[in-house]
């Protein structure tokens, strides 16, 4: 049946949760925009910053306000303040930066994706698990007010039986950016693919098969994939990402009931979505500051309530969604043809 209006976001008071001392390593773009967000909207404490170059970790802690800065990750984990790491290195540093916290006796938050493929992410739970610490994947989106709700309404079966999900990534890249560096993991799947992924795994489940088509840019690196996916319940995920156009990077998801369109900047990050019926043309409209990034601080604010709570993984996003999504981009990648150096 057709809601009569959308369910309220079920978000966690920043205030209301364990305050941690978090270490970061990684001093780049992503880590810049995270701290910004923890200290404008959560009682959480960063108390250090971890880098390659003391240069480096130094100039981010000075322009952050953060206490201390070491010139390498291990310095960074030999201190007791530290109760939590977030690791927001390069995509092949992900799973050895995140043993290394999780031996060190650290909750980790680990920016997507956890890891370059699916053995690598078992190995990382497997450890957290012996551990006792809780080990979860930085997908910003999923903790969202927007994701929360769009969940209740699949969860309540608003849309029906759900048949279709078309969703694009698409972004233009200069031949000198990172994105396209072998030697860093290059490509889309694990930038922008990864959303793709992760969302229609989030929305029905992991896969059963996968059909993918991929184009190559020199160096070895994919630069475009498409990929059609059929999930347990029927619905097929046709999904597109590409490093070298600007794409409404929207979603759909069709069900035989009713139609939810994510628009805006990004399907994925803050923003609109419409909820509308098959039948009788009613709507139901969303909408909030897109003010990206900012957003970012509800991953940690979940993150603390985790640990407050002594879980090893968290119930919005679990390892095993994290796990499921790889394994799919590595099915992905097997069929178009995409290596990391790491895994020859």
């Amino acid at each position: 049946m057709f809601p009569s209006s959308l369910p309220k976001a079920r978000t966690l008071d920043p205030h209301a949760v364990p305050s941690l001392r978090w270490g970061i390593i990684g001093p780049g773009w992503i880590a810049e925009r995270f701290a910004r967000a923890l200290k404008e909207f959560t009682s959480q404490q960063l108390v250090a910053i971890a880098s390659r170059s003391q240069d480096r970790a130094s100039a981010f802690a000075s322009k952050m306000g953060i206490p201390q800065a070491f010139g390498s990750a291990a310095e960074l984990l030999t201190s007791p303040d530290i109760d939590a790491v977030y690791i927001a290195t390069p995509h092949n540093h992900h799973y050895p930066d995140g043993l290394q916290a999780l031996n060190a006796g650290k909750h980790v938050l680990i920016e997507k994706p956890l890891a370059l493929n699916a053995q690598q992410a078992r190995g990382l739970a497997e450890l957290a698990k012996a551990k006792g610490l809780l080990c979860m994947e930085a997908m910003w989106c999923d903790f969202l007010p927007k994701y929360d709700i769009i969940t209740q309404l699949l969860e309540d079966g608003a849309l029906g039986d759900l048949h279709t999900l078309l969703a694009d990534h698409g972004e233009f890249f200069t031949p000198d950016h990172r994105i396209f560096n072998a030697d860093l993991a290059g490509g889309p799947m694990m930038d922008l693919g990864s959303y793709l992924i992760g969302f229609s795994v989030k929305v029905a489940g992991a896969p059963v098969s996968i059909h993918a088509t991929g184009q190559q840019v020199p160096g070895g690196v994919n630069g475009q994939t498409s990929m059609l996916l059929t999930h347990n319940n029927g619905m097929h995920s046709v999904l597109n990402t590409t490093l070298f156009s600007n794409t409404p990077c929207a979603a759909v998801i069709a069900g035989r009931d009713a139609t939810l369109e994510i628009g805006g900047a990004s399907f994925y990050a803050p923003g609109p979505f419409t909820l509308t019926s098959s039948q009788g043309g009613k709507v139901l409209h969303f909408d909030e500051p897109r003010n990206r990034y900012d957003q970012l601080f509800h991953e940690a604010v979940h993150f603390a309530w985790c640990v407050g709570q002594g879980k090893t993984e968290s119930p919005v996003r679990p390892l095993s969604a994290s796990i499921d999504t790889l394994a799919a981009m590595d099915e992905v990648r097997r069929q178009i043809g995409q290596v990391f150096n790491e895994e020859k």
